[in-house]
């Protein structure tokens, strides 16, 4: 689905604009939303930003980000004002409407527009116009590829080159993917043709990290970690006391579960996380094993190829049994996967 003349017919004159993204949104959410927000902004409209969650830290140094609403109780009320006021309403780097969590019923019955764009598979069919792609890397690869096509690529200054950079290099996993293709790099130069300082990007995302992540990390790696070599399967699992005595803030689990993936011989990763109301699972994986296919079928999940997430209503014992009967499965699969 390639709307973009529709959605340049849709944006051509001022509105009233709200953008969303899903929940514990990451760098590519972030960055794409607070990049559309700015592009819309030079436009003419009214943007506003709303995030059905908080999120980490190391991502509040994107241009417009202090302007951004983090939904919670305290603010429903103006929330849900903003959404029905809204002309248009972007939904940005999710498929299905559940993972905006307490927003998704204020979205769906809004009167507004509603524009998808996204590169997750199997798009929930609820918006009006859809910029949607499965083969794009990132999320604010579209957003880029949509300002270029409108022909408002000089309206791309360095805060929204930041913004989209941040996503795409982040969604490639620093360009080593295999997400990573040509045209990822050419997005790349165009980017670094304005200027911006890619290493000061990468050092405010990943290099940013407070002492209470790292003793998290630590003691995750020395006394959580489970590695299942006969099915090249490692993961981590982590109680929400055990989060409470770490003082584990939004995004200090992000990325945790590639330091499974990380380990020799290992082709399938994944992190079990009590959330209270859920335990929910970050799959990854590398060469062929889809681990999106495992999280579909057994976690009511789904995402990439090798980056899936999924989620359990049960205990985080029993989620951690189901995923050992689990495993045995694809055996043959993960043995045969280099």
């Amino acid at each position: 689905m390639q709307d973009i003349e529709a959605i340049g017919a849709l944006i051509g004159h001022p509105q009233t604009v709200l953008i969303t993204t899903h929940q514990n949104p990451d760098a590519d959410a972030m960055g794409s939303s607070l990049g559309l927000a700015g592009y819309l902004r030079k436009k003419g409209h009214r943007v506003t930003v709303v995030t059905p969650t908080d999120y980490s830290q190391n991502l509040h140094w994107m241009s417009g980000n202090d302007d951004v609403i983090a939904f919670d109780e305290k603010v429903r009320v103006s929330v849900s004002q903003l959404i029905q006021e809204a002309d248009i309403i972007f939904c940005l780097d999710f498929s299905s409407l559940d993972r905006i969590r307490e927003l998704a019923p204020m979205v769906r019955q809004s009167r507004a527009k509603k524009v998808l764009i996204d590169h997750h598979l199997e798009p929930e069919l609820f918006a009006d116009l859809a910029l949607w792609d499965p083969t794009a890397a990132a999320t604010t690869q579209l957003i880029f590829r949509l300002i270029v096509q409108l022909g408002d690529k000089a309206l791309v200054d360095v805060p929204i080159a930041e913004c989209l950079y941040a996503g795409l290099m982040t969604d490639t996993g620093s360009f080593r993917h295999s997400n990573t293709t040509g045209d990822v790099h050419r997005m790349a130069a165009e980017l670094l043709d304005l200027h911006i300082d890619v290493s000061s990007i990468h050092r405010r995302i990943f290099d940013n990290v407070t002492l209470d992540k790292f003793r998290l990390l630590g003691y995750v790696l020395n006394e959580k970690l489970k590695v299942l070599p006969e099915y090249k399967f490692a993961y981590i699992t982590l109680t929400d006391a055990e989060l409470k005595r770490y003082r584990s803030k939004t995004g200090d689990t992000e990325g945790m579960v590639n330091y499974a993936l990380a380990v020799e011989g290992v082709v399938m990763a994944a992190i079990l996380i009590d959330r209270n109301e859920e335990i929910r699972i970050s799959f990854r994986s590398v060469g062929d094993f889809s681990v999106r296919n495992l999280a579909s079928t057994h976690f009511d999940g789904g995402g990439h190829r090798n980056a899936a997430g999924g989620r359990s209503k049960l205990s985080l014992a029993e989620t951690e049994k189901k995923l050992l009967s689990v495993v045995p499965l694809y055996q043959q699969q993960l043995l045969e996967t280099v």
